[in-house]
């Protein structure tokens, strides 16, 4: 697994499968736990950084870090209903 998938896991520690599962199947997921992760590190640079827009910056990563672990939780959600097959109409015998 790649440094994406671990930030995810150690984000959502009870969804580790769930995770694993769908970064097996899904790029766009994969993708999206890399911008977070990527996102997590700016965060932490920021965080350790005393230039004139510290604050500024931590905050911008802080709500950026929060919103992908929101979608990515989203799509744990989405990939764990089940869809129902469609079913043709009654027959009536």
């Amino acid at each position: 697994m790649d440094r994406g998938v671990y930030a995810a896991e150690r984000r959502f520690p009870t969804r580790k499968q769930a995770i694993e599962d769908l970064a097996a199947r899904d790029e766009e997921f994969r993708d999206l736990c890399i911008d977070f992760v990527d996102a997590e590190a700016e965060l932490q640079r920021w965080e350790h950084s005393t230039g004139p827009k510290h604050e500024e910056r931590c905050a911008e990563y802080a709500e950026l870090v929060n919103d992908l672990a929101r979608e990515i939780e989203v799509a744990l959600d989405a990939a764990a209903i089940i869809p129902f097959p469609k079913r043709g109409p009654k027959s009536r015998f």
